[in-house]
């Protein structure tokens, strides 16, 4: 499959390494790679990923330029349905989210989403790592300047999953959304168990506000997503919110039962 800023990024590297005057070698040593590793990297006969980039990025005073087309890359490489939505994520000032059956994208730990990306089991290793990445890179809108305000719900039966090879992955999940909830601009809200069947059990959701103060939505099933911005779809979303935020314990009591269930994992 031709990927022309994948070929990019690699024109670039060379550019810019022969612009420093230094050789495979040398740029090797300074990225902590070897001579052959920088020769099939800049060749495509190793991928490159955000670590080496970052790296190339430093020694060779690019002003993150090749960091900035590998997050162009990423993009493109999504679902052509799920790149509109990127762009709404990233552009938002609120962003809304409700989940019944998974951790909130935004607020998985890495071992968490590689192991929820790993059920699909016609990825290869590459195309995990390559989701992962993406995933991590897009959580990176929660701690820039400016970040969105994200109010999440969950179901907490999400986090009883019982599976004895999931605790220590568990354990840390719950973790970081316990520290997830200590920032300003992050409200986590549980329904607990004891709320039964409510209409948020139809599947998840997603709203973003822009800086219009215009709404878009996100649905997403087995097989794609959709990106939803019709008045009337977007209003029964908007119900659909303030039912299941109506079912969710208050941010405090939220945190309390996270910690309760921290203990029942470690």
């Amino acid at each position: 499959m031709e990927e022309p800023t994948a070929d990019l990024i690699r024109a670039q590297l060379r550019r810019l390494r022969a612009t420093a005057g230094l050789s495979q070698e040398e740029f090797g040593k300074q990225v902590h790679y070897s001579a052959s590793m920088v020769s099939a990297v800049e060749t495509g006969a190793r991928p490159f990923d955000r670590l080496f980039l970052g790296r190339a990025d430093e020694v060779l005073n690019s002003g993150g330029l090749l960091v900035a087309l590998l997050g162009m890359l990423e993009r493109e490489r999504q679902p052509s349905w799920f790149r509109p939505w990127l762009d709404a994520e990233r552009g938002a000032r609120q962003l809304r989210c409700f989940q019944p059956t998974l951790i909130p994208a935004l607020l998985q730990t890495e071992h968490y989403a590689r192991a929820v990306i790993r059920c699909d089991d016609l990825l290869s290793d590459a195309e995990v790592d390559k989701r992962v990445a993406a995933r991590m890179e897009r959580q990176k809108i929660l701690s820039r300047d400016k970040p969105p305000q994200l109010i999440a719900v969950i179901d907490e039966g999400i986090l009883h999953r019982q599976d004895e090879s999931f605790r220590f992955l568990m354990a840390q999940q719950v973790e970081h959304l316990i520290a997830c909830a200590g920032r300003p601009h992050v409200s986590i809200h549980l329904i607990p168990l004891s709320v039964g069947l409510h209409i948020g059990m139809s599947g998840p959701f997603t709203l973003a506000r822009g800086v219009d103060g215009g709404w878009v939505g996100s649905l997403e099933s087995q097989l794609a997503g959709a990106v939803i911005d019709a008045e009337a779809e977007l209003a029964t979303l908007m119900a659909r919110w303030e039912t299941v935020r109506n079912e969710a314990l208050p941010r405090r009591q939220s945190i309390e039962l996270l910690k309760e269930v921290r203990t029942s994992w470690t």
